[in-house]
């Protein structure tokens, strides 16, 4: 309270904006390799909008926050900002004219930037076309639209300082660590987070999130488990938006795929060498204590005595429904999914040919990503040559697709355990279409 009652942080002075000349080619060059790795397009690109002109709409669980134009228009961009402005919003969260702004935009991990990468970034972004464009403004609800209270959280859970070397670690570790942990915000996506939208650290870090209605897998221990990446997978995917082994990327991560395809192998190599040595440590399930034999004989006793005929008909009914479910499913699979997908069937259509059994989304703890795949389809894919994928959300139901997904995961991960039924679920995941 004290810190939110601070005053409030002071606007700062407008400029009639840089010489261009300040910056060279090179420097030029630097910064649009890193607004590459931080994917700054895709969120500052409003569907059918200008490069970077804002206005894109950010579903957060504290309500919609639209993206600014961060072109260097004078009136409507940051044209007239200092590079003691724009490196206060990037280290800081504080917008220009004072205000504070909200960690939806990754200032938490921007910090981490090396001054010469901050001031590349922002020559790169200052010689790129002004475009005039007022996003809408981004109103919350009480108590959220009183920013000053992000002092407080800034207070709690930002750090501002820069990526510091570990010693200890090798020159592509190092590398890896600052991409990763700074502009390239893998936590932003990747990580859990508190009930007061902060990443979470510790074990926590990396251990898988949530982005616009899909999971984003753990990346803390991709070296480790069944379904494990070896380093030369995760730099193919990284690379091309395709492996074999685990699938597509689709979603939220397509668009960053365009981003790191800009990005030196070197960089790429570092990024996997630091994914690949986290320490992948998983909490173990607390296994239930042993039963006595009093226990044991006394369940025993209560499982006689309620197993009548009325639970033997539920067992029959459940079995019926589930073998009619995987019918279902099997018959949608058979007309709109084998020709693209069923392993020695003909030729490769639309680019790549996942094979279903490889797929991470298939032996996922959650559906969701498999059911935004089938219902959106890939519209815009990583990259060209991996074809797209058309969206059956008009065509199938929600008890169609439920019935495709529990065959779906039966055949292709049937070590697995199977998905709940929810229809409930795939209705939500409708409302997630992707901007067209």
């Amino acid at each position: 309270l004290a810190t939110t009652m601070w005053p409030l942080k002071p606007a700062l002075p407008l400029t009639a904006g840089p010489d261009p000349t300040l910056y060279s080619a090179q420097a030029i060059e630097r910064g649009r390799l890193v607004a590459a790795a931080g994917d700054c397009v895709a969120c500052h690109t409003a569907p059918g909008g200008a490069r970077n002109a804002g206005g894109l709409a950010l579903d957060t669980p504290f309500g919609v926050i639209y993206t600014t134009n961060i072109t260097p228009d004078p009136q409507t961009g940051i044209g007239r900002w200092s590079f003691a402005a724009f490196e206060r919003a990037m280290r800081h969260g504080v917008h220009q004219d004072g205000r504070q702004l909200y960690p939806a935009f990754p200032y938490t991990a921007y910090a981490k930037l090396s001054d010469a990468d901050m001031q590349a970034l922002y020559g790169y972004l200052m010689s790129q076309p002004a475009v005039a464009a007022t996003p809408p403004r981004t109103e919350l609800g009480f108590p959220f639209n009183l920013r000053p209270l992000l002092a407080g959280w800034n207070l709690l859970f930002h750090d501002p300082k820069p990526f510091t070397p570990d010693p200890s670690r090798d020159a592509a570790w190092n590398r890896g660590a600052y991409l990763v942990e700074g502009v390239g915000h893998c936590a932003a996506c990747h990580s859990p987070r508190s009930a007061l939208g902060a990443e979470k650290g510790g074990l926590a870090y990396l251990a898988g999130g949530q982005a616009e209605g899909w999971n984003a897998p753990a990346l803390n221990r991709l070296a480790s488990g069944e379904r494990a990446w070896s380093g030369e997978e995760l730099y193919h995917y990284l690379r091309t938006g395709y492996s074999p082994r685990h699938g597509v990327a689709a979603g939220p991560m397509a668009p960053v795929i365009h981003g790191l395809a800009e990005l030196p192998d070197s960089d790429l190599r570092a990024i996997v060498t630091y994914l690949t040595a986290l320490p992948g440590q998983v909490r173990p399930a607390t296994p239930p204590a042993p039963a006595t034999g009093a226990a044991i004989a006394a369940a025993s006793s209560r499982a006689a005595a309620s197993a009548d005929a009325d639970s033997a008909s539920i067992a029959v009914d459940a079995e019926t429904t589930r073998t009619l479910r995987r019918a279902s499913g099997e018959r949608i699979y058979q007309s709109a999914c084998a020709v693209c997908h069923e392993p020695g069937s003909g030729p490769t259509l639309f680019g790549a040919k996942p094979l279903l059994a490889q797929n991470t989304n298939l032996h996922a703890a959650s559906p969701d990503n498999l059911v935004q795949v089938i219902l959106h389809g890939i519209q815009a894919p990583a990259d060209d040559a991996l074809g797209y994928m058309p969206g059956f959300g008009d065509s199938l139901d929600d008890r169609q697709i439920g019935d495709l997904i529990d065959y779906l995961r039966a055949r292709f991960a049937p070590e697995e355990k199977a998905w709940p039924v929810d229809t409930t679920t795939i209705g939500r995941l409708r409302q997630h279409a992707p901007p067209q």
